[in-house]
């Protein structure tokens, strides 16, 4: 099941919002045009209504009177026709004469209006003409901006030829309270949409960068041993919820892991009290075995033998406790740019001899790093552990065989990486102590105390990098990964 973003379910939203307003301005619209159409319609009823009423009254008017028809009584048909018509005026129109009779009974404006509209006098003309000469009722529609003119001519049958009657309306499509309302609705509507989408907008941005940058305090860089950073409130209290909630569970993990990190330390100990007392309880048990027989035999010289014995014991032991000291105590970092090429060639030197004795050849590799920028490393700490990986490498390669310590400079993840290789010809590593190689006092060699690579991983950890055994190498080979420069 696809999995969509609160900012893509609330951008859908406001979407179907904007859809639903375009939908509904179009239904508005559609119904303010129909009732304008009702409105052109009724009008033109209403017009054509008229000019019939002209032609009833005045054809009643001819059955009395007969004969010619004074121009005040064409007048008196007129007004009594349109009385009952508001907005609707006329009147009797002769061909050779023009306008003989108008009224505008329900007109609006101060006193009677007798006079013809100038505006239309030509299109009324021209109309009353088209109606005499195809002899029936002819009308037209002019359409404006805020109105529709609405006219229809009519000829006359009676004693006088070249009579018609004409009626006049208007329809406003585009002003008036119909119209008023229709805008009102639209802008209502527009304020809406628009107020909607920046509400949107302005949510979506300050959501979008609350979480933005919560986002980034939980990608930011934080310091060894913590996994939750402590997260600062939003404003938002559905998101400070769970910043509460991150924040909280960040404490207890922060209380777990120093509980187990103390349980550990303490496992650690005990282990580590075990193999120490192990081995120190063996070169304790050769020496008094050595005095105990000294003292029996009476013999100088066994007696000589014996001191001996006990001298070489307590250079191991010496040995084992300096291992420890430098296993176990903490030392700060001194990190200063680093040449790797001659710290390399320092640590060939030191061992020179012993590779010369047992027949072992040792070549370096720094091919390729940069001059001008060197990594940032405690030049002392790296020196040492490299002096016990490669004593570890020459200690393992049978004669004829070769050491190899190399260098580089890598990118990965974004992170520029110094790389130290130590890979011998030897015989590799007993697979029973893969997993745990760089434990203290696990060792593959009867003379070993086991704690040369333990102290090299804790120099690794030192540098916020790591040590490890390349598993499927052609050669026996260990790398030590360090950061180019501190975080």
């Amino acid at each position: 099941m696809t999995a969509y973003s609160l900012r893509t379910r609330l951008l859908a939203l406001w979407v179907l919002l904007l859809a639903s307003a375009v939908t509904t301005g179009y239904l508005m619209f559609g119904v303010y045009a129909q009732s304008t159409g009702v409105q052109v319609a009724r009008a033109d009823i209403a017009v054509g209504r008229a000019c019939r009423e002209i032609i009833d009254r005045y054809a009643a008017l001819v059955g009395v009177r007969g004969g010619s028809i004074a121009e005040a009584d064409l007048a008196g048909v007129v007004e009594a026709a349109l009385a009952r018509l508001p907005g609707i005026e006329g009147g009797i129109w002769g061909a050779s004469d023009g306008p003989i009779a108008y009224a505008y009974p329900t007109y609006e404006g101060t006193g009677p209006k007798t006079d013809l509209p100038a505006a239309e006098r030509d299109t009324i003309a021209g109309l009353n003409a088209q109606a005499l000469r195809v002899d029936h009722a002819v009308s037209l529609n002019r359409p404006s901006r805020t109105q529709v003119l609405l006219l229809q001519a009519c000829p006359l049958h009676g004693p006088e030829p070249g009579l018609t009657a004409w009626a006049m309306g208007r329809a406003h499509v585009n002003d008036g309270p119909i119209y008023t309302r229709f805008l009102a609705g639209l802008g209502f509507l527009a304020a809406t949409v628009l107020g909607s989408a920046a509400f949107l907008g302005w949510f979506l941005y300050g959501f979008s960068g609350r979480i933005a940058r919560l986002e980034a305090a939980l990608a930011a860089p934080r310091p060894d041993g913590e996994d939750l950073p402590r997260l600062t409130r939003t404003g938002e209290r559905e998101l400070d919820r769970l910043v509460d909630a991150l924040n909280a569970a960040g404490g207890r993990l922060r209380e777990a892991r120093a509980r187990v990190v103390a349980a550990e330390r303490l496992a650690a100990v005990g282990r580590l009290a075990a193999s120490v007392a192990h081995e120190i309880r063996n070169p304790i048990a050769a020496m008094r075995l050595k005095a105990e027989n000294a003292l029996v035999s009476g013999d100088p010289d066994r007696a000589a033998s014996a001191l001996r014995t006990v001298l070489g014991q307590i250079a191991r032991v010496d040995t084992l406790l300096r291992d420890l000291l430098n296993l176990t105590q903490a030392r700060a970092l001194n990190r200063t740019p680093t040449a790797i090429g001659p710290l390399l060639a320092d640590s060939v030197s030191l061992h020179e001899d012993l590779a010369g004795s047992g027949g072992v050849r040792i070549e370096t590799a720094v091919d390729g790093l940069p001059e001008g920028d060197q990594p940032h490393i405690d030049r002392v700490q790296i020196g040492r552990a490299l002096d016990n990986l490669l004593l570890n490498a020459l200690q393992n390669t049978p004669p004829g065989g070769r050491v190899r310590l190399g260098a580089e400079r890598v990118t990965f993840d974004g992170a520029v990486r110094l790389r130290l290789r130590v890979s011998d010809t030897g015989v590799g590593i007993d697979p029973a102590i893969r997993s745990s190689l760089f434990e203290p006092f696990v060792t593959g060699r009867p003379d070993g105390t086991g704690l040369g690579l333990a102290i090299v991983r804790e120099i690794a950890l030192a540098h916020r990098g790591e040590v490890g055994l390349v598993e499927d190498a052609p050669e026996t080979t260990f790398l030590l990964d360090l950061p180019w420069r501190p975080s």
